[in-house]
Order: structure tokens, then sequence, then C-alpha cells
């Protein structure tokens, strides 16, 4: 199924370059989150091309419990820096990842 302009994909597991960017973004998370994360697994994903990537990530945090990062990484021509958007703290591992 073809991707809408400026829409998301589908949904995807995360693979080793999504839990790299969950990585590199945990220290930001836990500060927008306002606390730490023992368990921080990224677990599937979407993304959406603007100038850019935006990165949708469902992340496990321990328990049933989730949370949702909005990532953009900047295009190559830029440096492909990674910025985290925002944050969804109050995610189950049920809940669908959703545009934020």
């Amino acid at each position: 199924m073809p991707m809408l302009c400026g829409g998301t994909t589908e949904a995807k597991d995360a693979n080793d370059e999504v839990q790299k960017i969950c990585d590199e973004m945990k220290p930001h998370a836990e500060e927008k989150a306002g606390k730490k994360f023992d368990v921080f697994i990224a677990k599937s994903y979407k993304t959406q091309v603007v100038a850019g990537t935006n990165y949708f990530i469902k992340v496990h945090t321990g328990g049933d419990d989730c949370l949702h990062l909005r990532v953009y990484k900047s295009l190559p021509h830029a440096g492909e820096k990674l910025e985290l958007h925002s944050v969804q703290t109050t995610k189950t591992c049920n809940d669908p990842i959703e545009y934020f």
C-alpha cells in the first residue's frame, strides 16, 4: 500500500536502527518525562517523510508500560541530527502508535 504524501507508514517492528535512535534519545525522554527508565526497548515504529524523517516509536519501559517518542531526523546534508520532539508517557504496550 503506497504511503500518502506527508502521512505515516504502517507500524513496523523495531529494528537495530530504531533501537539506536531510542538509546540516543533516552536521556532526553527521561528529562521530558521527569523520571528514569530501567527498561527502554523499542517495540514498533512508524515514519513520516517531511524535510527529513519523523519517527513515532513505541518504547517498552517495564511491566505493561510504554511511552511514545516523536523523534525528528534531519536530512543527510544537514548532518542527520536527531531531535526529540515530544513524548507521550501515559501509554500501555497495547496502545497503537498515532501521529502526535
